[in-house]
């Protein structure tokens, strides 16, 4: 998990813009480098790193021997690297994950080199000899870019927003500052005076496509029988296959604990293969609640059974609603339930830091767009359309989710895992009927829960334990961390700015005061930038007014809450 930041055909002079690129340095707290391209005097790389993989080598830009006209940067993790080095016989320099990009590009070109990536990802490449900039993301986004285009040809890109917003251009017109879309390369012509011209933009994977890279993968060719019990253990083995993967650190691993079915499952899986592959220190595992919130009683059962060196993180509504704007600060977003989701990850991402020498990061993300876990699923009119909002969220995921996961543990220089993401494993979820999708039997995620019924790998009761979103868990049944951020805004807020809403924020207009503090709080550090949210996240088929499941007529807690 790194920072990276890179102009080509800067208007101003590089010494005043680089101050920007300082903007995201929490992203990478161990070193930083700035580094002009040499042939081109308005070109620049800049780069924040959290050392993970390589310590010596894994400075970037990174560039070798073989390919000297080549400069990378890039954020993420490749997981297959050493699979692909083997199989196309590369000779590696370094034991940087990110080099077999290099290797690909030069063996194969751009679009079989993204596509040939197991991992998460978003990277610069600079082709001088061809004189070719490349931009690409992974399929979901978990790895974040931005990317900021002038009509004379000015390119800057960022792993946030915000190392862009001050960047200065000789053009009237403002230049545009948009995420770059998942799944997705870019390419441009470079002129000598660093300015470029967008020539082609093309997906290289959707997620509802095996990968092509699948063919590498050490799980072989999967079974094309729906038969029941061979699709449970077809589940049970990408999930391990995906949860092994990602092992690959050289520094301490930990994961996020909330006692709801995915982050057990990722904990628990996480615990059974570290021993395994004699990982040589125990996991630690972090919730994070008030004293009786449900997810803290329900994560200490986890870590009681599956011998996590559990740690738990005590906060109060006061310390949640203290860390609101700088919560709004590190997401770049006002979208209501990611505001209100992230607290509690920022919070626990402090403690991390600050506490513990854990840095990589495992987590339960995806997993409720995949599985069909929302509560609203239940009121889904056929399993077709289910299977059609479940794909929708899997490919919205960078706006929410996903965002909410990278940004709050990168405030704090945490580099996060999500192995329910994993390419293969969302793949062969979403290829299957329909109907073994949705809820049965009144239960979210059945299937899922089902392929890992009898193995004593979680308590029985937390793999049957009812859906309870992470923002809500956090404190008691009797009082909802929502309710108490609401009770605090309503002072924040006067009637008369709610009746202007709609006037004062056309795109996206805040329906309650909660809304309307987030927005204000959002415009105060990025004015004018609304639209970096298309629209809020709202459960359907429900006339639902708040994202919160507990506001749903069909929200059931668990009897013991």
């Amino acid at each position: 998990m790194c920072g990276i930041w890179a102009l080509f055909g800067s208007d101003e002079c590089l010494s005043v813009q680089c101050t920007s690129a300082m903007k995201i340095a929490h992203r990478g707290p161990d070193a930083f480098r700035f580094e002009n391209v040499n042939g081109f005097t308005n070109c620049c790389f800049g780069f924040h790193r959290l050392a993970i993989v390589d310590q010596l080598y894994g400075m970037q830009p990174l560039r070798i021997k073989k390919f000297p006209f080549l400069w990378l940067c890039y954020n993420g993790e490749i997981y297959n690297h050493h699979t692909l080095g083997e199989k196309f016989n590369f000779d590696y320099q370094t034991k940087v994950d990110g080099e077999v990009l290099l290797h690909l590009y030069d063996r194969f070109g751009i679009q079989k080199m993204a596509s040939l990536l197991d991992g998460v990802f978003a990277f610069v490449l600079l082709d001088t000899a061809n004189r070719k900039v490349y931009l690409g993301r992974d399929t979901y986004g978990v790895r974040p870019l931005f990317k900021f285009l002038t009509d004379n040809g000015f390119l800057a890109v960022c792993s946030e927003a915000k190392g862009l917003t001050n960047l200065t251009h000789a053009m009237d017109t403002p230049a545009n500052i948009i995420p770059f879309l998942p799944g997705h390369f870019e390419v441009f012509d470079l002129k000598q005076d660093g300015k470029v011209r967008s020539i082609k933009m093309e997906q290289f994977h959707c997620c509802t496509k095996e990968p092509v890279h699948a063919i590498y993968d050490t799980v072989e060719r999967l079974p094309t029988s729906f038969e029941e019990e061979r699709v449970k253990r077809t589940i049970r083995t990408l999930f391990d296959n995906a949860v092994r993967k990602r092992l690959m650190a050289n520094r301490r691993i930990g994961c996020l604990l909330s006692g709801g079915l995915d982050s057990s499952l990722v904990a628990a899986t996480l615990v059974k293969l570290a021993k395994e592959e004699e990982v040589e220190y125990p996991i630690q595992t972090f919730s994070i609640g008030s004293e009786d919130s449900p997810d803290i009683i329900a994560a200490r059962k986890v870590a009681d059974h599956i011998g996590s060196e559990h740690y738990e993180v005590n906060f109060t509504a006061e310390e949640g609603i203290q860390a609101v704007e700088d919560v709004i600060f590190h997401l770049e977003t006002y979208d209501i339930t990611t505001v209100r989701a992230s607290v509690g990850m920022y919070l626990v991402s402090k403690y991390i830091k600050e506490k513990s020498d854990s840095v990589v990061i495992f987590s339960g993300e995806g997993s409720d767009e995949l599985t069909q876990g929302y509560i609203y699923f239940h009121k889904a009119p056929s399993p077709k359309v289910a299977a059609e909002d479940s794909v929708r969220l899997m490919k919205e995921l960078y706006l929410f989710d996903v965002l909410r996961a990278d940004r709050t543990t990168a405030a704090h220089g945490l580099e996060l895992r999500v192995p329910f993401l994993d390419h293969r494993f969302t793949a062969y979820y979403l290829s299957l009927p329909e109907e073994m999708r949705v809820p049965k039997n009144g239960v979210e995620k059945h299937l899922l829960r089902d392929s890992f019924k009898g193995l004593n790998l979680i308590p029985d009761e937390i793999l049957w334990r009812r859906k309870e979103a992470f923002s809500d868990g956090m404190m008691s049944e009797k009082k909802s961390w929502y309710t108490c951020l609401q009770d605090h805004l309503e002072s924040m807020v006067n009637d008369d700015q709610m009746e202007k809403a709609c006037k004062t924020f056309p795109h996206n207009p805040p329906r309650t005061k909660e809304s309307y503090y987030f927005r204000q709080v959002f415009e105060k550090h990025y004015p004018g930038r609304a639209k970096w949210l298309p629209h809020y996240w709202m459960p359907r088929w429900i006339n639902a007014t708040d994202p919160s499941a507990r506001t749903l007529c069909i929200y059931k807690p668990d009897k013991d809450q």
